[in-house]
Order: structure tokens, then C-alpha cells, then sequence
């Protein structure tokens, strides 16, 4: 391997050990990420085992584990064993927890024991930006998100999913029932262990009968109908036109410095009474009086945009589109172009739409259009 740059040899021994501070550039984030969270009072914002205890083994300080799940958000390592296995062989990750390597069970942990005290470090970053004046456009972008729960589709039920499991059942039960007695009437000989496993699968789905029955019950007293057994505050909803069982997660985030300055997590599919929650929570975290939010038609609905108008936030976003033409192979209605110098409209075929008739109804005159050459008007 001559003429190659060439590297140091594995069984080299070193006179003076490098430093690991060598290996972090002074631009890299996790600089930035030590120095914030040393800044915090973790005791404050209400993270557990601020204070360790007397007796017993040492634990690990939050603010370690605190730095690790920042960086995994970051950089997009939602796992606990990940996690442990990054600060293993990660440089960063060992400058960052001085070569500290947490048990993926100590990671999980500290994220559950501290759900809300996290939420406050979210805030407080969010007053970090706007002291730094990073919020400045007044101008903020509304979304939302569905993340997957940790819960099998076969352990979410709604009333539907109910009704169609225990059908399921109660046929499968008649079904091998009808076996056993034609096996009785049957002439031919049938053998002892065929009947015992007919019976043996009826006892079992009688069985599953008596546990749905119970969830069932269960789901008559949620006040949505729908229940999950692994995570109870997931819900079904629908994602990109499949079906998921999860989170749907609301996010403000401001146009300038594209940071996340608000968000919300919500058990409801869609995002049609979100708009104007999410806009008063971005303009408080922004601490600005006149603000502007951006969303998709998602978000459209009349008692939203007047809430916001009231509170002095402008919303812009797109009308929803109700028409169903374009389901019946014709133009919808928001594609046809008024010309007012000869008041008439014109389809998106460049035919004329010419007046047909005029009809009253509630007290309104209506003109109707009809176009003369056009077939998919």
C-alpha cells in the first residue's frame, strides 16, 4: 500500500495520551448543548434524583442523561439500546457524558419519570431564543405529525373493530360446532383425537368470547369509543391513507429561524380545531402582539379563524375543497377564472361559460352557468 496516506498503527502505543477535547471542533453542536443544559436548575424545573441519595449505589446525574436525550433528538435516535450502544463508540456522545455509558433501562426510565420536566427545558430553550431575538418575522407555521405508539393494531378496538371480532367468533364457534355434529351423524368413523381438538378450539374461542365481551364493556364507558390496551392515551387515526394507532402531534414553528417555538400532543386524527390554540401558544412563546400563522387546509374551519381574529392573530390558509366534481371526472370550482370586463367565467378548457338560467332561492337571486362546448363543466 505504498503511496497511500497512510494510518497509525493499531498496536502503536502513545507516550502522551490525546486529549478527546482534540476530536470536537469549537463549532460542533454538542458544545452547545453541554453548555445549555449546565446552565439549567434542574432542581427547579422538577427533574428526580437532583439531590442523590445517602445510602445505596451512585447514580447518574440528570443533566447526563438529560445531554444524552437531547442528542439523540438531535440526531434522531429515539431508542434507549441505541442510545446505549452510541455512547459506546460515539465521540461525541463520549466528550459529551465524559465516556459515561447509561443502561438503555436508565435511559427509558429517566424518560418516563420525567415527561413534564423535560416540557420545561423545551421552554426554556424556547426563552433562550427569543432573549437572543431569533424570533423577529412574527410569523409562525402550523403542522402537525402522526407518530406511531407502541401499541399492536390487534390491541386498539373501536366499536367497528368491536362488532367485526366478535362476529368473527361467534362464527368460527358455529363453524366447528357444525363439524362436531356432522361428525356425529357421519357414518364413517371419526377419531377421538379429531373430535378432542374441535372441542378443544371451541373452548378456546369461548374464551376469547368472554375477553372481548369484557373490553367491550370497557369501550362502552370511554367517552370516544375506542380503547387501547398497551398505551391507553393512543387513538386510531389515519396517516397518508393508512391507518395507524398513535399521537398526532401539533408544532409551531417560527418562519425566520425555522425553531420550534410551541407544541402539543393531541389523540384526535385530524386538525380541524387546532388552529387557534397552537397560534395563541406560538404568540406566547414568541412574546410577540401581532403574528401571523401559516397552515394547510387542514386546519380550515370558520370558528377557528374567528377565534383567531378576535385574539388579534391573522390567519392565512387554504379553503377546503367540499365540491365533489372532481370525483365525477369534472372541474371543481375554484378553477374557473372570472372575467369582469365582460362578466363571464372561463373554464379551465378556455370555453366560455354562458348564462343558463336564474333562479331564487332564500330570498337570493342565484345566476347559474353552463358551458356550451365544455363536457367536463
Amino acid at each position: 500500500m505504498k503511496r497511500f496516506i497512510q494510518g497509525v498503527d493499531r498496536e502503536q502505543l502513545s507516550l502522551f495520551p490525546e486529549l478527546l477535547d482534540d476530536y470536537i471542533t469549537q463549532d460542533n453542536p454538542v458544545r452547545f448543548l453541554d453548555a445549555f443544559v449546565e446552565s439549567l436548575d434542574l432542581g427547579e424545573l422538577g427533574f428526580k434524583k437532583v439531590v442523590p441519595c445517602v445510602t445505596g449505589r451512585p447514580a447518574y446525574h440528570p443533566s447526563v442523561l438529560l445531554k444524552l436525550y437531547i442528542y439523540g433528538y438531535l440526531n434522531r435516535i429515539q431508542s434507549g439500546r441505541r442510545l446505549e450502544w452510541e455512547s459506546q463508540r460515539n465521540v461525541e456522545l463520549m466528550w459529551l457524558l465524559e465516556r459515561l455509558s447509561p443502561n438503555f433501562k436508565t435511559i427509558t426510565d429517566f424518560r418516563k419519570n420525567n415527561g413534564k420536566a423535560i416540557g420545561g427545558v423545551c421552554r426554556e430553550f424556547v426563552v433562550l431564543c427569543k432573549g437572543w431575538g431569533l424570533f423577529s418575522k412574527a410569523i409562525a407555521a402550523i403542522d402537525g405529525s402522526k407518530f406511531k405508539a407502541v401499541n399492536n393494531r390487534d390491541k386498539n378496538f373501536t366499536s367497528a373493530k368491536m362488532k367485526l371480532s366478535l362476529e368473527y367468533v361467534e362464527n368460527s364457534i358455529e363453524r366447528y360446532l357444525r363439524l362436531l355434529d356432522d361428525a356425529d351423524c357421519s357414518e364413517c368413523t371419526v377419531t377421538e383425537d379429531k373430535t378432542e381438538r374441535l372441542q378443544e378450539k371451541i373452548a378456546a374461542l369461548k374464551e376469547r368470547q368472554q375477553h372481548l365481551r369484557k373490553i367491550e364493556t370497557q369501550l362502552m364507558e370511554a367517552p370516544d369509543k375506542q380503547i387501547s390496551l398497551t398505551d391507553p392515551d393512543a387513538r386510531s387515526m389515519r396517516s397518508r391513507g393508512t391507518g395507524i394507532i398513535g399521537y398526532n402531534v401539533q408544532i409551531a414553528v417560527d418562519a425566520g429561524s425555522h425553531l420550534i417555538v410551541a407544541h402539543k400532543v393531541i389523540n384526535k386524527g385530524n386538525d380541524r380545531n387546532q388552529l387557534s390554540t397552537m397560534a395563541q401558544r406560538a404568540r406566547e412563546a414568541m412574546g410577540i402582539k401581532d403574528l401571523t400563522v401559516v397552515a394547510d387546509r387542514g386546519y380550515y374551519k370558520g370558528e377557528e379563524i374567528l377565534a383567531c381574529e378576535e385574539a388579534g392573530i391573522t390567519a392565512a390558509l387554504p379553503k377546503s375543497l367540499t365540491s365533489g366534481n372532481q370525483a365525477k371526472g369534472l372541474f371543481d370550482r375554484d378553477r374557473f377564472i372570472y372575467l369582469p370586463e365582460i362578466n363571464e367565467y372561463r373554464c379551465p378548457a378556455g370555453e366560455r361559460l354562458i348564462w343558463r338560467f336564474r333562479t331564487v332561492e332564500h330570498g337570493k337571486t342565484l345566476d347559474c352557468y353552463w358551458s356550451s362546448a365544455c363536457k367536463n363543466c
